[in-house]
């Protein structure tokens, strides 16, 4: 385990966070800075056509070592971490053998990773806890995923007589802020089928995600003396709030779960003259989906009919849509993912995806991708945390894929 966690510990030193409006590829320098080491660890490893484009896509293979005829598996990645919570100076701190008490991350500041707050701590307790010094997220999300992928196909390599097929890796930018299939080469990395090692708690696999949209509102209001505002101010701030108020409450995110879909507000802001508001649409169902965003227009043209048209003007458009679609008709892919966790004494915890993966634009883009576990919790948080022993298993898991591909596990 030494060497993947000395590799994890590695990649998080390095800020990578993603940048929305950079109008660069990708958006931060750091994550070509990241993708340069890997270029350089792939090669010393022994990996086999490695290409990094100069949009920051990193790709690499191991060739087949069988003439058995075997599909082509492909693991993936992501470079960036989230733009939402620092990422710069990560202090990663490991506690060895943790004992199921608060954690203590960061003395002078105060900051405690507690188990009242955070009850699944209590589920690791003898192994190896790995958390950020507090005042940074620690970038489990996804250089975990990196470490794992390289951790498992390097054991794969150095492995004497170790049969498989042909296997692709891929380290992307941008996932964090949608961007991260938007220059990925399918035909150039050359997988049958891959998956996204993203998820989070042990045992994770997931081949559903939200259908998304993103909605972007401008609103006109006209700004007058207040003292003489009666009957012709039009306070686009109070525009905003009304239309807020017409969405219903209990489909918000904090009031949902499992299947449930919501309207998001994710930015605000304005004045009495103008304002914009963003919102993200979810559901898993298409047709909900479709429904809440008609419901949305329903909305804007009923304001616009009792303020005047063009008050609000609304740009909605689709991010991506459920995977699930392009995973049922090659299902077999998520069951070879469940009989390794099953092999490796891993309970498979099927679920859906409440957000999306590189891998549901990449399904669409013909390589179905279903995600599977790191072992990280709270992702975009400063009480990010990632058990090692978790991230092991992971390791294990994608070497068992592989051997049960090839028909020798």
């Amino acid at each position: 385990m030494q060497q993947l966690l000395d590799r994890f510990l590695r990649y998080v030193r390095i800020d990578t966070q993603s940048a929305e409006n950079t109008g660069t590829h990708p958006s931060t320098p750091g994550q070509m800075e990241l993708a340069r080491l890997l270029e350089n660890e792939l090669r010393q490893l022994g990996f086999s056509k490695i290409s990094l484009s100069d949009k920051g896509y990193l790709m690499a293979e191991i060739p087949a070592n069988t003439d058995k005829k075997l599909p082509t598996a492909g693991f993936i990645a992501h470079l960036d971490t989230s733009p939402e919570v620092a990422g710069k100076n990560v202090q990663p701190r490991v506690f060895a053998g943790y004992d199921g008490r608060d954690l203590l991350l960061n003395e002078a500041l105060n900051l405690t990773l507690k188990v009242q707050d955070y009850p699944e701590l209590s589920n690791y307790q003898g192994q190896t806890i790995i958390t950020s010094d507090g005042t940074t997220l620690l970038g489990a999300d996804n250089k975990a995923g990196i470490a794992i992928i390289i951790t498992a196909l390097a054991g794969i390599m150095a492995e004497p007589g170790f049969e498989h097929g042909k296997l692709a890796v891929a380290f992307t930018p941008d996932e964090e802020i949608g961007q991260g299939a938007d220059f990925f080469d399918v035909a150039a990395f050359g997988a049958d089928f891959a998956y996204t090692v993203d998820g989070g708690a042990l045992g994770e696999l997931e081949y559903e995600t939200f259908n998304a949209a993103l909605a972007v509102l401008d609103i006109k209001g006209c700004n007058v003396h207040p003292g003489s505002a009666y009957m012709c101010m039009k306070n686009a701030i109070l525009l905003a709030m009304e239309l807020n108020a017409m969405l219903p409450p209990q489909e918000r995110p904090e009031y949902t779960r499992e299947y449930q879909g919501f309207y998001h507000l994710s930015h605000l802001q304005g004045s009495v003259e103008e304002a914009k508001m963003t919102y993200i649409i979810r559901n898993h169902d298409r047709s909900r989906f479709e429904a809440k965003k008609a419901y949305l227009k329903s909305c804007v043209d009923f304001l616009n009919g009792k303020y005047g048209a063009s008050t609000i003007s609304l740009n909605m458009q689709d991010q991506y849509y459920n995977m699930k679609e392009k995973i049922e008709p090659v299902l077999h892919i998520v069951t070879l993912a469940e009989q390794a966790m099953l092999k490796e004494g891993v309970n498979p915890l099927i679920k859906p995806v409440r957000g999306g993966t590189d891998g549901a634009r990449l399904s669409f883009m013909g390589l179905p991708c279903p995600n599977i576990f790191t072992g990280g919790h709270n992702f975009h948080s400063r009480y990010e945390f990632i058990s090692l022993e978790s991230m092991q298993t992971a390791v294990k898991v994608i070497t068992r894929m592989v051997r049960l591909l090839a028909g020798s596990a």
